[in-house]
């Protein structure tokens, strides 16, 4: 699907990420793959996957700054003079705030964490759009905590939220240029983080943590839990030729959200 096509995958974190997946895949299908980074510590987790997957080319990126992101573009413009697609996966805001109630969430978390989540996206696809003459996919990763109320998720939500509608407006824009801009929203997948909170809810309520596992699953349509892989197939589909009619999308990954747990 992706022979000889280039792109840059932004917010890899570690081997578990989402990020992680959809990099593997895109790499199986034929991609180059450029990653960014944000500081030495990522650094040292980023490079030895990208040379997992075949690439030496790691950009040190800061999204909330112009001028580093102007500079990482730069850095990647000086090996590529186009690129056919990005992935952003990045998200950040202060824990410490999540764990509360949205309504004492502080103004400089709020501002971080829409700057860092939504509006990176903006400036990411400004300057993605100018490496692709000839047209391209742009896509970004949102989740169900935009569309409800999920517990400690929230400025999170309100961020998703931005970044959904931002996707649409992005689309209308760089649609006459051929650049398509989509997002997918995962829903219970099967990874360390879901495996946690089995074992928390299965402490909590005394029963074993297969138990959670096949509850979570019975709320999706197809009564599964979802692997990265599956995830990951789903945006090759956006990142490829096969999509090129489809923009300012919303793809829901394993449907969880038609049933309530």
């Amino acid at each position: 699907l992706m022979t000889g096509k280039r792109g840059l995958i932004m917010g890899l974190a570690n081997d578990k990420s989402l990020a992680w997946g959809i990099a593997k895949q895109l790499r199986e299908h034929g991609a180059e793959l450029a990653f960014s980074y944000q500081g030495d510590a990522l650094k040292k987790r980023v490079g030895p996957l990208a040379e997992q997957l075949g690439s030496d080319f790691l950009i040190e990126c800061d999204v909330s700054d112009m001028a580093a992101l102007d500079t990482a573009f730069d850095t990647l413009r000086s090996r590529w003079d186009t690129i056919d697609f990005v992935v952003h996966a990045i998200g950040f805001s202060d824990k410490s705030e999540l764990r509360g109630k949205y309504v004492d969430t502080s103004l400089d978390n709020f501002l971080m964490t829409m700057n860092i989540s939504a509006y990176s996206l903006v400036a990411v696809a400004k300057r993605a759009a100018a490496m692709m003459p000839d047209g391209g996919s742009i896509l970004t990763l949102t989740y169900y905590g935009a569309e409800k109320v999920i517990p400690h998720y929230n400025v999170m939500g309100v961020a998703k939220a931005a970044l959904e509608t931002s996707v649409q407006y992005l689309a209308n824009d760089l649609g006459p240029d051929g650049i398509r801009v989509n997002t997918v929203v995962p829903s219970w997948m099967w990874g360390p983080n879901v495996q946690m909170y089995c074992q928390w809810q299965a402490s909590e309520r005394g029963v074993e943590p297969e138990d959670i596992k096949n509850e979570l699953a019975s709320a999706n349509a197809l009564r599964a839990m979802a692997a990265d892989t599956d995830v990951a197939e789903s945006v090759m589909f956006f990142l490829s030729d096969r999509s090129s009619m489809i923009t300012g999308q919303r793809l829901l990954v394993n449907a969880g959200e038609y049933f309530d747990t």
